[in-house]
C-alpha cells in the first residue's frame, strides 16, 4: 500500500512542477510563452488561467492527501517513539579484564624484580 502511495506521490510532485512551470507569470498569457503573436489563442479568452488554476489546485491537495497518508503509514508501523522513552538502546556488557593466571615471561632476562642481570654461571662482558 505504501508502495502505491508512494508512486501516486512522485507522479503527483513532478506534475505540481510541470503545472507551476506552465504558468504565465501576471500580466503575461499563455499564447506568449508559445511564441504566438495574439494574446490568449492556446485555450480562450479566459480559459487557461482557470484550467491551470483548477490543475494546480487538484494537485496541492493531491500531494498534501498523499503527504498525510504516507507520514500516517510510517508512523503507525512504529512500535515506540523516542520522546516517550520507548525506543532505548540495548545494554553494552561491561569489559571483563584480562583473566589472571601465571605472569607472561619477560622478553629480557633479569627484567622481573629480585632476579639477576646475568644467567647464573655466565660471567658479565666486563668481567674477566
Amino acid at each position: 500500500m505504501s508502495v502505491l502511495i508512494t508512486i501516486l506521490h512522485v507522479l503527483v510532485c513532478l506534475a505540481l512542477i510541470g503545472i507551476v512551470l506552465l504558468q504565465a507569470g501576471k500580466g503575461a498569457d499563455i499564447g506568449a510563452a508559445f511564441g504566438a503573436g495574439s494574446s490568449q489563442t492556446m485555450f480562450g479568452t479566459r480559459g487557461a488561467a482557470t484550467f491551470l488554476q483548477k490543475a494546480t489546485v487538484g494537485a496541492a491537495v493531491t500531494f498534501m492527501v498523499t503527504s498525510l497518508a504516507l507520514t500516517y503509514i510510517v508512523n503507525r508501523t512504529k512500535s515506540a517513539s523516542v520522546l516517550k522513552g520507548g525506543a532505548r538502546p540495548a545494554p553494552t556488557a561491561p569489559a571483563t579484564p584480562a583473566p589472571t593466571g601465571a605472569p607472561v615471561a619477560p622478553a629480557t632476562p633479569g627484567a622481573l624484580p629480585g632476579t639477576p642481570a646475568t644467567p647464573p654461571g655466565s660471567a658479565a662482558p666486563g668481567n674477566k
